[in-house]
């Protein structure tokens, strides 16, 4: 059982709510496994530059993991909604303060939305506890502000990343298609590099 976010157009989308259980989990394993659409030019250079990193680093920089194969759908679980980026200029006033979606709005790319809502939280927490411990207004703007600007230091670079991931996968076009697929195959094929992207996206604050 998992779930599962399929970006595509606003037409498509429609057509795939209407569509029957079948014929819905036909599309969706299409897409996973079709390689028609594939660019012949960006195939070859990607198994030629996963040659040369085998014979680099020929310990698990072969591996591909297939996608899934589906075969059901939870009844009444497909919904639609449109993409939207938003950014609150101001995340606090006196006495109040925003967090989650109510102060920034991303792309559902991995799950990014949900983790920085979560660091609002525990950041907010954080700030209030420690106003608290020295006796202040908890509602004191000079304190919530250190909250806002906080949270601004890793909220804005997580929104512009998952931004442009978000607009490099809503393109054709082969040089930029080439340097994602590179991009993606050295940064896995790099655990240093790997280990901190997963890092930067999992934690809290």
């Amino acid at each position: 059982m998992s779930s599962l976010v399929w970006t595509t157009t606003p037409d498509n989308a429609k057509a795939l709510l209407r569509a029957t259980e079948e014929t819905f989990i036909d599309s969706l394993n299409a897409a996973l496994w079709d390689d028609s659409q594939k660019d012949g030019f960006t195939k070859r250079a990607l198994d030629t530059f996963s040659s040369a990193l085998s014979f680099i680093k020929p310990e698990g920089s072969t591996f591909r993991q297939l996608p899934p194969h589906i075969v059901g759908v939870d009844k009444k679980s497909r919904a639609a909604f449109p993409l939207g980026l938003g950014h609150a200029v101001d995340y606090v006033a006196t006495r109040a303060a925003l967090i989650g979606d109510a102060a920034h709005r991303v792309h559902p790319l991995a799950g990014q939305g949900v983790n920085l809502g979560f660091g609002d939280v525990v950041c907010l927490r954080d700030v209030l506890s420690r106003s608290r411990q020295d006796g202040c207004d908890l509602g004191d703007l000079a304190h919530l502000l250190e909250y806002e600007t906080l949270r601004q230091r890793h909220v804005i670079p997580t929104m512009a990343v998952v931004d442009g991931l978000n607009r490099l996968y809503g393109t054709s076009f082969s040089p930029l298609v080439l340097l994602r697929s590179l991009g993606l195959r050295a940064s896995d094929a790099c655990k240093p590099i790997k280990d901190y992207i997963v890092a930067h996206g999992s934690k809290a604050t």
